[in-house]
């Protein structure tokens, strides 16, 4: 006679298996499908299922990636990408303050305590930084960070802030709002949206404080987050920062769609095709200048003296911008997206491509994924 243990194995195993079973349903989520409805793009009406990595577009998992389907490309696929900004991509400002430009060169721009600089100014788009920080005794420099944006597209103005904290509280949102100088109230919580009353611009909190997405309908898109200056990092750069203020500030990065050639800014510029970053690629802690160049009266003001082609009010339709590709070497890779034959389209290439017909701009798209 069997003992009585071997006698249950069976049925045992049996409701092992069906736990299991039950337990994978529970946690199914059926994929999403997604489409474009930009009459340009290769995707329009065509409803692509989402990867079943990432089956929603909004998932209600605040670390989980997100089903993504660029418009802009000519690969009709859709991906996963993660919802929070990556200060390792294209298009980044993070720290104090580093830089990924366009063209993928890691550069820092150092600025001043308590002044606004431009970032972004192109036809449609003005973007300001506005910068906070302390100068220690004996250092020739203010340690900088970015504690607000500044955006002017047509008519309208918004700005994103964090707010200031003595002492810092993820729990807590340092998140602060204003739509064309009104306050704008995104209630707190894991994808919560607000949106203009125009329906313009898209607020979305990516997590339940302190993490929010940006998105002005065929301009740019931006995540960002809240996060403090760490006591780590401020033993690591002696910063000498106060006990009585965190220095909280943003970490941000862009996604651009329809840039022009004459995109200026601090960023801006490495956007250009035949832009040559003085950053070589590869040097470590690469300080760029041009703090007169790009400073501006105000978090919402144009007035750099290289802010020579944004005008508020105006908005120049994408056929009327002026491209001139002519020149434009398509062949270097990083961070450039190419497309053959219809402009503002683009992919990510990190590969050669031919310099014929090569029609490029420079969205941040790879760090992203």
């Amino acid at each position: 006679m069997k003992p009585f243990g071997f006698q249950f194995a069976p049925i045992l195993l049996l409701l092992l298996n069906i736990i299991i079973i039950l337990e994978t349903q529970a946690v199914y989520v059926k994929p999403q499908r997604i489409t474009c409805y930009k009459r340009y793009s290769k995707c329009y009406l065509k409803y692509i299922t989402c990867p079943s990595e990432c089956p929603e577009v909004r998932p209600k998992d605040p670390y989980a990636k997100e089903c993504f389907l660029d418009c802009y490309s000519p690969k009709c696929e859709a991906v996963c990408r993660k919802r929070k900004p990556n200060c390792d991509g294209p298009g980044a400002a993070c720290y104090d303050p580093r830089f990924i430009g366009g063209d993928g060169i890691v550069f820092y721009f150092h600025g001043r305590k308590d002044e606004h600089f431009s970032l972004i100014s192109d036809f449609n788009v003005q973007i300001n930084a506005r910068f906070i920080g302390l100068r220690p005794a004996g250092r020739m420099r203010d340690f900088t960070w970015i504690q607000a944006l500044g955006l002017m597209f047509g008519s309208h103005s918004f700005t994103l802030e964090a707010t200031k904290s003595e002492n810092w509280n993820q729990e807590a949102d340092h998140l602060k709002f204003t739509y064309d100088g009104m306050s704008c109230n995104v209630p707190i919580g894991h994808s919560s949206v607000w949106d203009s009353p125009d329906q313009n611009l898209e607020l979305e909190r990516t997590s339940a404080t302190n993490s929010v997405r940006v998105t002005i309908q065929e301009i740019v898109e931006i995540s960002a987050n809240v996060v403090p200056v760490t006591e780590e990092e401020d033993t690591i750069h002696s910063y000498g920062i106060p006990k009585n203020d965190s220095f909280a500030h943003l970490e941000v990065q862009f996604r651009f769609f329809g840039l022009s050639p004459k995109v200026e800014g601090i960023l801006g510029r490495t956007y250009q095709p035949n832009f040559k970053n003085p950053a070589k690629s590869g040097v470590d802690m690469a300080v760029v200048g041009g703090d007169d160049k790009y400073k501006t009266s105000s978090l919402l003001s144009a007035d750099c003296s290289s802010c020579t082609v944004f005008t508020p009010g105006k908005v120049v339709a994408e056929r009327d911008l002026p491209m001139d590709y002519g020149s434009l070497d398509c062949t270097g890779g990083n961070g450039i997206v190419c497309k053959n034959s219809v402009p503002f389209l683009g992919f990510i290439s990190n590969s050669s491509s031919s310099k014929s017909n090569c029609l490029c701009n420079l969205i941040g798209r790879d760090g992203w994924v």
